[in-house]
């Protein structure tokens, strides 16, 4: 039998007219973990989501096991064995978890009854295995993106496939998870599956891949083997061109206090969160899966309502019901589900750009929108973000998952906040990329801008954030400062090891 398993053979693909691939061949060995890197909108999704049967080929073909294969819809790919965890989530809100991870693959009794118990044990396994204790009976929407993650992954691992494609699979996940992750990855590869793994993270691909395969503007750019390439190398492959300095320099926050909150509480979700933040100040929030951290922007924004503590603008105490009450006082959020409450991919870029901020747009004589003035705001965030749109009037559908990503920091920052709440900020977003999101966000704090920096990445932590508060399991454990703020002290506040001073 042929060590190959999978070959692309010239594979293109247009949308309206625009390559995003060109002339794609591949081998993937059966057995192996590929790497597939590339800047956002190098056509990694694209080509993944045709193996997948999401999208079909402008050109080419895909020859599997052999024998040239027909995959014009997810049912052609998943009768070959071909399994995807997708970069946006594609789960039923209204559905448990385990509905989720068997649906369209329901296990049944001899009797032709679903046989619900052993799909709940199933599932129950799964999770076990990735370190997540999550009924498998609870509803989707009452998970946070980082669950989401692993149920997805759950989804895909369920079915035995043989050809595993792994979409950012890590953006939302700490360190921690990241390892239960890999080694469930490697226990997949001892028996015989094919992995396919696509990230930004580029250590991470260094550190799981066999080899890595380089895709820049839709074309194949080089493929290595993992030991052959150094970090450094891939990075400056993938963008060609040389790279700078990752992080900027930080500059000392003045000594005001713009925000504050005292004593937050969400009954059963947060407890007693206190925080404060100087102007000009990134505060990062770290922590491991379900340690409250997004709970705990939730609740200042009035998406959750809170039974206890006060929410303070310059010393004021604010009364937030909803989302545009924080808005109309300041504060903005730049949510960490993009596509679930970040974006809407049918409205075009303009339309994102200003959907929290249209007001600021209206004549005031009988409400009409200035568009021109709208177009030429969105236009300067086109510029100062380098989103790869085709134009404004682009929808966000037709957007790589990092240009998404931009447009929603975009719409963001389009209301001018006072303090801004970013979750997860890169995720999905490539080395170069991040970069300019960095500096946008060190350079909105040098101009007085106070900003909240969630992320799972303690590297991200570390190099972007003044203080860092460390949460476990919906409570503060410790506020780490200056010279502090390292690796071994997050994971020790985030474990429950140490506990500090907040």
């Amino acid at each position: 039998m042929s060590d190959v398993l999978l070959r692309t053979e010239s594979i293109g693909k247009e949308f309206s007219g625009v390559p995003v691939l060109t002339d794609v061949t591949i081998e993937v060995i059966r057995g192996e973990i590929l790497g597939i890197i590339g800047e956002n909108g190098a056509g990694k999704s694209t080509l993944m989501k045709i193996l997948a049967g999401i999208y079909t080929a402008s050109s080419g073909g895909i020859v599997f096991e052999g024998k040239p294969a027909v995959i014009g819809e997810p049912h052609d790919a998943k009768r070959l064995g071909i399994s995807l965890i997708p970069q946006e989530f594609n789960l039923i809100r209204e559905l448990t978890v385990y509905d989720n991870v068997f649906l369209g693959s329901e296990l049944s009794r001899g009797s032709g009854l679903l046989d619900k118990r052993e799909m709940k044990r199933r599932t129950r396994e799964l999770l076990a295995e990735l370190g997540m204790e999550i009924s498998p009976d609870v509803t989707i929407e009452r998970l946070s993106t980082a669950q989401k993650q692993m149920v997805e992954i759950c989804k895909a691992v369920s079915v035995d496939a043989k050809l595993l494609i792994m979409d950012e699979p890590t953006t939302v996940l700490t360190q921690y998870e990241i390892e239960i992750l890999f080694k469930l990855m490697r226990r997949l590869k001892s028996q015989g599956t094919t992995i396919i793994y696509i990230s930004h993270k580029l250590k991470e691909v260094k550190a799981i891949c066999d080899r890595v395969m380089i895709l820049r503007d839709g074309e194949l750019v080089a493929v290595e083997e993992i030991d052959a390439i150094s970090v450094l190398e891939m990075a400056q492959r993938m963008v060609g061109r040389e790279l700078s300095q990752v992080f900027p320099e930080k500059r000392q926050p003045e000594e005001e206090v713009v925000f504050e909150v005292r004593n937050l509480t969400v009954l059963g979700v947060i407890e007693d969160i206190s925080l404060r933040l100087r102007k000009g100040e990134i505060l990062g929030l770290a922590g491991l899966v379900g340690a409250g951290r997004t709970e705990v922007a939730e609740t200042i924004m009035g998406v959750r309502k809170r039974s206890g503590g006060e929410i303070l603008l310059h010393g004021t105490p604010l009364e937030i019901e909803n989302p545009k009450a924080a808005v109309d006082n300041g504060i903005n959020y730049l949510s960490e589900d993009r596509q679930g409450s970040g974006i809407l991919t049918s409205f075009t870029v303009v339309q994102n750009t200003t959907l929290v901020s249209l007001g600021n747009y209206c004549r005031s004589l009988l409400s009409l929108i200035d568009r021109k003035r709208e177009r030429e705001a969105t236009s300067r965030h086109r510029d100062r973000f380098n989103i790869k749109a085709q134009s404004l009037d682009t929808r966000l559908e037709y957007l790589s998952g990092g240009n998404q990503q931009k447009v929603s920091l975009a719409k963001s920052i389009d209301p001018a906040p006072e303090v801004l709440i970013a979750d997860e900020p890169t995720r999905g977003v490539d080395v170069s990329a991040k970069q300019e999101i960095y500096r946008l966000i060190h350079d909105l704090a040098d101009k007085g801008l106070s900003c909240i920096f969630i992320s799972s990445e303690q590297e991200e932590i570390i190099g972007m954030c003044h203080r860092v508060m460390v949460m476990k399991e919906g409570r503060a454990m410790g506020t780490l400062e200056g010279e502090e703020i390292n690796e071994e002290a997050i994971m020790y506040l985030a474990t429950g090891i140490h506990e500090g001073v907040v």
